[in-house]
């Protein structure tokens, strides 16, 4: 892949080989994405092309898994319609998809507190369903906090110099100490962070990007409590998401903390012109953390 060039005229021509009833319709490039390229297609569908050496396989398990999942969902996601096959022309495996419409959060944030509250809730309660045993596996998603440590141990060295590292310590003492999932493992998102979602009219319009479709403890998506809601929002949130109680909210608090240091990492990386930096996550990222170091903790 590193040698193509991936461009329009590349993706007209898979698609004319693959797809010719899809090769007419108007192709636009999107900005963003980190394992995949991404086009629109027409008014109501997008194409993506893996970028990363993990994105093919991501690619064929949304093929696999989103188009049955998506009926019970209460937000717009992007549903497989296509799947591309690798070929000369490119190696890989590409995908089209539904076009989910609005304006990543990283760059238009949630403003409507309270409607995004319930939104996000009714949208997790009909994702965390138990998962089946052969649920594709990601990384690092859903599992124990203390599985993850060594990597929230890096990024709190990195982040000693801050003025808020003493409070961050704290969330994580807690998070990492409070009781296990012991319970059958539910489908994940794994990845939900402003990028991951778009906004429309101040709320939460739909959840793209399933790369890390997985399953697990449900406590790494809770964590887009402080992630993407406005202040004050994550007890609403909390509140309408009925499986949470407060050993729950103590791990995803430990997720978010992880979560935001990683965005405000990526987001210097692209303050700085650095490969694979994303400028617009960091001041994401240091909202969330701020909205974090904010909250209470909940009651035992």
């Amino acid at each position: 892949m590193e040698d193509l060039t991936v461009d329009e005229t590349l993706v007209r021509s898979l698609l004319d080989a693959q797809h010719p009833d899809l090769a007419g319709l108007e192709l636009r490039p999107v900005d963003g994405g980190w394992d995949n390229r991404m086009w629109r297609l027409g008014e109501d569908l997008a194409v993506r092309l893996p970028r990363t050496p993990r994105a093919p396989t991501l690619l064929r398990s949304e093929h696999r898994w989103l188009p049955a999942l998506a009926p019970r969902l209460p937000l717009p996601v992007p549903v497989p319609v296509r799947l591309g096959t690798p070929s000369a022309s490119f190696p890989e495996t590409w995908l089209v998809t539904t076009w989910v419409a609005g304006e990543p959060a990283d760059r238009t944030p949630v403003c409507r507190g309270p409607q995004a509250a319930e939104a996000l809730a009714g949208f997790l309660t009909a994702l965390h369903q138990e998962a089946p045993d052969n649920a594709p596996d990601s990384p690092g998603r859903g599992v124990p906090l203390a599985d993850i440590a060594g990597e929230a141990e890096e990024h709190l060295r990195a982040a000693a110099s801050r003025s808020d590292i003493t409070r961050m310590r704290e969330v994580w003492s807690d998070a990492v100490t409070a009781p296990a999932w012991d319970r059958p493992a539910v489908w994940l998102h794994g990845d939900l962070h402003p990028a991951n979602v778009v906004v429309s009219d101040g709320t939460l319009a739909g959840v793209i990007d399933f790369g890390d479709l997985s399953s697990g403890d449900p406590a790494i998506d809770l964590a887009a409590a402080w992630l993407l809601l406005p202040s004050g929002a994550a007890e609403r949130f909390f509140d309408a998401y009925a499986p949470a109680d407060a050993a729950a909210v103590r791990r995803a608090r430990g997720w978010a903390l992880l979560r935001c240091l990683i965005l405000i990492d990526i987001g210097h990386a692209g303050d700085l012109g650095l490969p694979g930096g994303k400028p617009t996550w960091k001041p994401a990222g240091e909202a969330g953390l701020a909205r974090l170091l904010a909250s209470r903790l909940p009651p035992p």
